[in-house]
């Protein structure tokens, strides 16, 4: 069966990728607005574990809308949920996946999946949503990304990866400058995979 995961080159959604590659053909997709080109980083990354990769692009309004709550909300959670969304949507339409998947944690706060949106997409687009990893909470990920893969961690602002924030964080700061970006967005560390260990 053919697979599309939603792929940002980090831990969760490799290790995701990891635990599903022996049961489905496994595809690494990811989805962008084309206001970065940090999809390159995943796609490098893909090529380390040795995975297909693809570019599913998003129309541009998404990442307008998303912007729009996140200055709204004064937070970024409901923006990045509607992106993710809105990627979900975009895997299952290409009609290239008999399943679709991401790398959703269990104890995530965003993104996140409903039981009822994951049956929508999978009734409407007659694919199965699969989260490997929505029964593993971060101190489980975090041990089997330890003995499975090489990762580099440090600030969001320097870790190159190919998600949603990153590109949402450059569309706020050509819009608004630097001081947007860190009334928005809370100081974190993100992951970026650098292979297989």
């Amino acid at each position: 069966m053919r697979l599309g995961l939603l792929y940002s080159g980090g831990k969760d959604s490799t290790l995701a990728a990891l635990l599903l590659e022996d049961f489905y053909d496994v595809t690494l997709a990811t989805a962008h607005f084309g206001i970065t080109d940090d999809w390159e980083h995943a796609e490098r990354a893909a090529e380390r574990l040795g995975l297909p990769f693809e570019r599913l692009e998003l129309d541009e309004s998404v990442a307008a809308d998303a912007v729009d709550r996140i200055r709204e909300d004064g937070f970024p959670r409901n923006g990045i949920q509607r992106v993710h969304l809105a990627a979900l949507e975009a895997l299952a339409a290409t009609d290239e996946f008999d399943a679709i998947a991401d790398g959703t944690r269990r104890d995530d706060r965003v993104p996140t999946v409903s039981r009822a949106q994951a049956q929508s997409l999978e009734d409407r687009h007659d694919v199965e949503y699969v989260a490997p990893l929505s029964g593993f909470g971060r101190g489980a990920v975090d041990r089997l990304v330890e003995s499975t893969l090489d990762v580099t961690v440090g600030p969001s602002e320097e870790i190159p990866r190919a998600d949603y924030e990153a590109e949402l964080r450059a569309k706020l700061l050509a819009e608004e400058g630097p001081g947007a970006v860190a009334e928005y967005f809370p100081d974190h560390d993100q992951t970026h995979v650098t292979g297989r260990r």
